[in-house]
């Protein structure tokens, strides 16, 4: 199973971020796709999820300002992030439950003016 995230950066606080994942040695389609993230000493928080079937769902922190989809064509998970604030900073990752939870190295995001 490879995860490989990418699309951080550094943005202003109320700015957007759109980041990818791309999924490899596993049926992509066949499983739930995770966003989760670690922000400066704190613990693992979970994100959001895309079921197979489209539906998602969020964190209350983020209801509103973020979007999780996917693409079975492409095995690629995203998370559109808007009205970014402070407190979203933290390194993402893409995950599944396959056996345990798997994630792949993160993308790091960073808010602050």
């Amino acid at each position: 199973v490879q995860l490989q995230a990418s699309g951080g950066g550094l943005v202003q606080p109320g700015g957007s971020l759109r980041l990818s994942c791309a999924a490899s040695g596993f049926c992509f389609s066949a499983y739930w796709m995770y966003w989760i993230r670690q922000a400066p000493g704190k613990d693992l928080e979970w994100v959001s999820t895309v079921y197979t079937g489209g539906d998602t769902a969020y964190t209350d922190s983020v209801k509103g300002r973020f979007t999780i989809s996917r693409d079975n064509a492409k095995d690629t998970v995203y998370l559109q992030m808007n009205s970014l604030k402070p407190e979203d900073t933290a390194l993402y990752y893409c995950a599944i439950d396959k056996g345990g939870t798997i994630r792949g190295q993160g993308t790091l995001v960073t808010v602050s003016s």
